[in-house]
């Protein structure tokens, strides 16, 4: 008969388990710095020898790393979603911009469905206290604030819909656009009208999870990105005028 005997599992490879699903549910974030060995042995009820057993496994694994002096890290493992060599080519062509923002509405419009139709509770609370935190942003008047905001708005969603491999894309995606890799987002929390509209649309996207209605969550953050889309094209019409301007200046001016 095909039976062998059960073997104890070592405490080790329960750890490394456990650490691994942490990351791919996106609860131990890239960058993220574990606890101190002792703390984290007494949380995880081992011996601190078998942490370390786990650590090391890790490690050769690639998704922790150690900094000297430092502690123990998430590993930086999403930009290798893509080479160097394409985020150059993203950056230096206008239709990346617009093929980047149709695939996060394809994306994000699944991803607020999702959230609405299968997000418990708490992943909701989660949603609403960051858009709290947006409209607090937005009245004291800091639009930087703002812009981290409305990342970690976005990526709660996603986080909400329960679709790891969806939520390890997007993350790469969202590093780019903070990179400034397809266009400037500090740029549209810079205008007072803008922001105002901006403010709205997280506001419908919020109101549509909360009520658990999917369609509506949908259609709320494809709104949202068309409205990007189109501030984007507005900004870009606006440095190219503005470029044609100068030249006309420095001809008129010899």
């Amino acid at each position: 008969m095909p039976f062998q005997k059960i073997q104890t599992e070592k405490l080790s490879i329960a750890v490394v388990r456990q650490i691994e699903l942490l990351i791919l549910r996106g609860i131990l974030r890239p960058g993220e710095r574990l606890p101190a060995e002792r703390e984290m042995a007494e949380r995880l009820g081992v011996s601190r020898p078998s942490l370390r057993d786990a650590i090391s496994e890790l490690q050769e694994q690639g998704l922790l790393t150690a900094k000297a002096g430092s502690g123990i890290y998430v590993a930086e493992v999403l930009g290798s979603a893509f080479s160097p060599a394409l985020i150059r080519l993203f950056g230096s062509h206008e239709e990346a911009v617009f093929d980047y923002l149709s695939f996060r509405r394809d994306m994000e419009g699944l991803a607020a469905e999702r959230a609405a139709r299968m997000g418990s509770e708490s992943d909701l609370k989660v949603v609403h206290t960051i858009f709290e935190k947006m409209e607090a942003a937005h009245a004291r008047n800091a639009p930087e604030d703002e812009a981290n905001l409305d990342a970690q708005f976005h990526m709660a969603i996603i986080e909400a819909s329960h679709n790891v491999v969806m939520l390890h894309m997007m993350r790469s995606m969202f590093d780019l656009l903070r990179q400034g890799v397809f266009y400037n987002r500090q740029m549209m929390f810079n205008q007072r009208t803008t922001r105002e509209a901006i403010l709205d649309q997280h506001r419908a996207i919020n109101t549509a999870l909360q009520a658990r209605d999917p369609e509506g969550a949908r259609e709320a953050v494809q709104r949202h990105l068309n409205f990007v889309q189109q501030c984007t094209q507005d900004h870009q019409k606006a440095l190219r005028n503005e470029e044609i301007a100068r030249q006309r200046l420095d001809h008129e001016t010899r």
